[in-house]
């Protein structure tokens, strides 16, 4: 980036540098080697094809009659192109100051001049051109603190490399009590202090209300040169014309940051202008353009480098005096490398457009209540009754917002009592109006309602609706709960095995209060081994005969035989268990205590096929209970 931060008249870094209107820069100090004042009886050329430059084609005619001001002359001198810059810039070579005068004061008289003089000029050393100069002279040009700045931070990165080791020995502990303090380790970004190892450890310990703070390398402690002369960089520009002024505004039209006084009294008051720092932001969008282009611009690394330090730059003012120049010289070298295959990215203008259209359909679709601070709490939902219905022991309820409502609804909550006229509890909190619940008592009577909610709070209940469950059970076996050797037909109500030995299978219902019956129809039977038949839990095991565990409770013998029908009587009501072959009764009562929820079961080998029939009438005798359905 050297090449970048090099005056093209003394080849050396930037000092004071100035910005000319063709928007390349330049030390002030060259700047009065260079500029020139044009007699009194000649015009001057504003853009002259070879002007100091030394072009072919006859521009060392026209730079020979140009008289070249230097430091001693005050008035006309022939121009002598005696030294050339390393840019090939010709300029006049420097003549002793007379004698009794001093160079500060040689250097205001020739400023005083300059500013004075109305054919004053001064060519570009990089493209040629030539501009006038007016009453203020080389004052009259803005000075690019942006890229002063960037010289300034570059020396001083230059420096820090070459004493990185001795001002790292400066930085100490802040906290230290030994004599001489201990050197630096470590430095809190939130504290803003510098602790040693041993400091680190006792002061700021890394848990508590510390554990989020950052540690970080204690950075060398600038210089007093360098720390007064950043500051010095620092500073907020002000208005060259109004000195005692910030920039606060971008006049469009010139191009250029203006203060409030140019707006009121000067020559920018009828431009259009915009705010400072939304033109900063907007033309720093040449950070696109710059990625757009780093492959292809491999070997313009000093531009790029030079840009990127521009980017750094937080002078909005600064920035906007030369981004458009900036802008141009990043498009010119991506056409000369890609050869004009790529457009683009960024211009020195943007057309912005506002689509107000959505805005306008959303002011005029508001209502009252929508510009309320609060909406109100949601209104009583309606049930849908032809929707609601009873499946065995599953309920299904519906219900919805009523119409023409403009409060707004987050969720619902769907409470049931115990189907014993007992307590409200939830079972369902959502967006859903649908809602089935499984698993409850058959022959049991249940009430539910349903309520809204929203940001401001719960609505009312709904009317309660009455659900009564079967009077019976419908089931059939259960092809997910029983062993994978269990073979299921005939709508899942026959099963046989494909294993000689014992292997169990579940019913899809599951009992925990009232009174249930069912049968099973021996359809095929070779005596060897029994089958089971009982009730069990869900967790029985499932490669054994039933009830060889404790989670089981069965009839393995007695008359059991190919075509005989076993019913079990399950009563969970008394708490027992009873078993029938062929409508009769089965000795006493099996089982009695029964207790906590259970499943039909079934357990048989590949020598038995048996057939569940369900929705049976509870026997009131011992004769054969009536079968309501196969």
């Amino acid at each position: 980036m050297e090449e970048e931060l090099k005056c093209p008249v003394c080849g050396s870094l930037f000092r004071e540098p100035i910005i000319l209107p063709c928007s390349h820069n330049v030390c002030l100090p060259c700047a009065r080697t260079i500029a020139v004042q044009t007699p009194d009886g000649e015009q001057h050329l504003p853009h002259a094809a070879g002007g100091l430059g030394g072009g072919a084609g006859g521009g060392g005619d026209h730079a020979d009659k140009l008289s070249l001001y230097s430091e001693t002359d005050s008035g006309y001198g022939s121009y002598t192109p005696s030294l050339k810059s390393p840019n090939g810039v010709r300029v006049l070579p420097m003549v002793p100051a007379p004698p009794g005068s001093s160079a500060a004061a040689a250097r205001g008289a020739a400023c005083s001049s300059l500013s004075s003089s109305s054919s004053s000029s001064i060519t570009c050393p990089q493209c040629h051109r030539s501009a006038s100069l007016d009453h203020r002279g080389l004052r009259g040009f803005q000075r690019n603190r942006l890229l002063e700045a960037i010289v300034q931070r570059y020396q001083q990165g230059r420096g820090a490399v070459q004493g990185a080791s001795a001002a790292a020995a400066v930085a100490i502990c802040q906290l230290c009590d030994r004599t001489p303090p201990e050197p630096a380790a470590t430095l809190c970004e939130q504290c803003d202090v510098l602790y040693c190892a041993a400091c680190q450890l006792k002061c700021h310990p890394s848990r508590g209300p510390f554990a989020k703070h950052r540690l970080v390398q204690p950075p060398p402690p600038p210089a007093p040169a360098e720390a007064a002369s950043r500051s010095a960089a620092r500073k907020y520009p002000t208005c060259p014309e109004h000195e005692m002024e910030n920039y606060s505004m971008y006049c469009v039209s010139c191009r250029t940051p203006v203060c409030y006084l140019c707006l009121e009294e000067g020559r920018h008051c009828k431009h259009e202008v915009k705010p400072l720092g939304a033109m900063w932001k907007q033309h720093k969008m040449v950070w696109d353009q710059i990625n757009h282009c780093t492959l292809k611009l491999r070997q313009s690394t000093g531009l790029m480098e030079y840009c990127l330090e521009v980017m750094k730059e937080n002078d909005p003012s600064g920035f906007l005096q030369i981004s458009d120049a900036l802008i141009k010289r990043v498009q010119v070298s991506q056409e000369q490398w890609v050869k004009g295959a790529l457009e683009p990215k960024v211009s020195a203008e943007f057309e912005l457009t506002l689509d107000s259209e959505p805005l306008l359909q959303a002011i005029h679709q508001l209502d009252f209540i929508q510009m309320k601070c609060r909406a109100p709490v949601p209104p009583v939902p309606l049930l849908q009754l032809e929707k609601c219905c009873t499946r065995n022991n599953s309920v299904t309820l519906a219900w919805r917002t009523p119409p023409f409502t403009h409060s707004p609804v987050d969720g619902y909550i769907l409470e049931l009592d115990d189907g014993d006229g007992g307590q409200y509890r939830e079972v369902y909190v959502g967006k859903e109006t649908l809602c089935t619940i499984d698993g409850l008592h058959f022959n049991s009577t249940y009430n539910a309602r349903v309520k809204a909610f929203n940001s401001s709070g719960v609505g009312p209940y709904s009317k309660t609706v009455v659900l009564q469950t079967s009077d019976v059970a419908w089931f059939t076996f259960d092809p997910n709960s029983g062993h994978r050797d269990i073979i299921l037909s005939n709508d899942n109500q026959t099963a046989t095995c494909s294993s000689y030995d014992d292997r169990v299978v579940l019913g899809t219902a599951a009992f925990s209060k009232g009174v249930h019956y069912w049968e099973l129809h021996v359809d095929r039977y070779d005596n060897h081994p029994d089958p089971a038949f009982g009730v069990a839990r869900a967790s029985v095991v499932k490669d054994m005969m039933l009830g060889k565990d404790d989670k089981a409770w069965a009839m393995t013998e007695g008359g059991v035989c190919k075509g005989a029908t076993v019913g079990v009587l399950l009563d969970l009501n008394k708490h027992t268990l009873t078993f029938f072959i062929n409508g009769q009764q089965q000795g006493p009562t099996a089982f009695s205590h029964v207790d906590g929820v259970f499943m039909p079961a079934l357990s048989l080998n590949r020598n038995v096929q048996v057939t569940l029939h369900t929705g049976l009438e509870v026997p009131t005798n011992l004769g054969r209970p009536k079968l309501s359905s196969n």
